[in-house]
């Protein structure tokens, strides 16, 4: 097999106590044609240390530390603007995948012509485990759907950059993911979403994303100054994501 060169989109920031096993699962991958790009927000922990120390054995992981503290969009922009792959995926810094993902979700791209995909996660807690909670893919997502409920991890996508291009993430503090897939649907059509669950999601405790009041603010940022939603839809889209969290609480 010609394996493409994919590169492996990394922010980080503080994840001195996870990235180990974050690099651990990448270098496990059965696709070894990888380039792991890992662009640092200006850690104050140990993080610098832990990734230099595997870049010494291991030549496809390559780090870059932005000059100021400017948030995950600004660093996942950078790494993206780096990236010389074929592929681009995305892997946060505290999120682990299966050995198989790279390679499954690849053959399983080119076999039915997708240049846009997510596959099914599974959560986990600090210390690797499971929550008993798998979040399954929808079949393809659109624009419209996208804004109604994500249903996209954002360290299980993976896009054909040949096809697709190089994009600019919306500079946000959170929901800058969704808001980069957004970007990419006015391009691309559908996400194509894998029912194979490839990749583990990190509940951290204490993390802003956890805290549901203050991200609520972020979506009406990206409805309203990034997608330029009327008001009328941009609180529609708010209240339906309220109603969801709290259906998926109960």
């Amino acid at each position: 097999m010609n394996e493409k060169l994919v590169s492996i989109i990394t922010p980080t920031y503080n994840c001195g106590k996870f990235i180990a096993r974050t690099i651990d699962s990448v270098q496990a991958q059965t696709y070894t044609n990888w380039e792991m790009i890992i662009v640092d927000d200006r850690s104050q922990d140990d993080t610098k240390q832990i990734v230099e120390e595997y870049m010494k054995n291991d030549p496809r992981i390559r780090y870059h530390l932005l000059e100021v503290n400017s948030g995950a969009a600004v660093a996942r922009t950078e790494a993206m603007k780096l990236a010389t792959g074929a592929y681009m995926a995305f892997l946060d810094s505290d999120d682990i995948w299966t050995p198989d993902k790279l390679e499954r979700q690849i053959g399983w791209m080119e076999e039915n012509g997708y240049a846009f995909s997510c596959t099914a996660y599974e959560q986990i807690d600090e210390e690797d485990n499971p929550l008993g909670r798998i979040i399954k893919t929808v079949k393809k997502t659109d624009y419209n759907r996208l804004l109604l409920d994500c249903p996209v991890g954002n360290s299980s996508v993976m896009y054909n950059v040949e096809k697709m291009g190089k994009f600019e993430v919306p500079n946000i503090r959170k929901r800058n993911d969704d808001a980069l897939w957004l970007q990419m649907l006015k391009k691309e059509k559908y996400i194509w979403g894998m029912p194979d669950v490839l990749m583990m999601y990190r509940i951290r405790r204490n993390s802003i994303s956890s805290n549901k009041l203050k991200v609520i603010k972020y979506h009406w940022i990206l409805y309203r100054e990034i997608e330029h939603l009327n008001v009328f839809r941009s609180a529609f889209h708010v209240f339906w994501w309220c109603v969801i969290k709290v259906l998926r609480i109960k």
